[in-house]
């Protein structure tokens, strides 16, 4: 893990980008009551620590979906027959390189894997799950959910919900 530090500063233009990270270096340093050069200097700084993963813009889903369809939203719960560090590494590797795969999370108890993955069809779906699963010999069980509706999508980690904003250092 990387060692550093960060301050309340920091965590609020963090905070701030994850909200828009489309505003301008003069917005964003304006809200975080900053000068421009000061925020623009933080937030190369908090790219180069990696704290900053990428910026991307989030489509919405429902208004796209007379373009290209609704498709099929699946949560699929995955255990393999062995569990070594190999056998997980190598799984999860083959799951990762399909742009269906949305998510993909490590659990334990229960299933070793949860994947959200996101299909034009269910043809496409019976697809994918062939190529992922079936064709694997290590999976032992794969058990899916299709999602009817999604309630709340939000990709920000809490910063001021769950109050780490007042305790972080100054």
């Amino acid at each position: 893990m990387k060692d550093y530090f960060i301050d309340k500063i920091d965590l609020r233009l963090l905070d701030l980008l994850q909200t828009d990270a489309s505003r301008s270096n003069q917005a964003l340093a304006e809200q975080a009551h900053l000068s421009p050069a000061t925020s623009l200097r933080r937030v190369k700084r908090l790219r180069r620590l990696g704290l900053i993963e990428r910026q991307v813009a989030l489509l919405d889903a429902d208004r796209l979906a007379p373009l290209i369809g609704h498709g099929l939203t699946a949560l699929v719960e995955i255990t393999l027959e062995r569990q070594g560090a190999e056998e997980l590494q190598a799984f999860e590797t083959h799951v990762l390189q399909h742009p269906a795969v949305q998510q993909c999370y490590r659990v334990s108890p229960g299933p070793d894997f949860m994947l959200v993955l996101h299909c034009a069809h269910m043809q496409a779906h019976l697809e994918l799950a062939q190529e992922l699963f079936t064709s694997q010999a290590n999976v032992r069980n794969v058990k899916t959910f299709f999602s009817l509706k999604r309630a709340k999508f939000d990709p920000r980690l809490p910063l001021q919900a769950c109050g780490v904003l007042d305790q972080a250092p100054a």
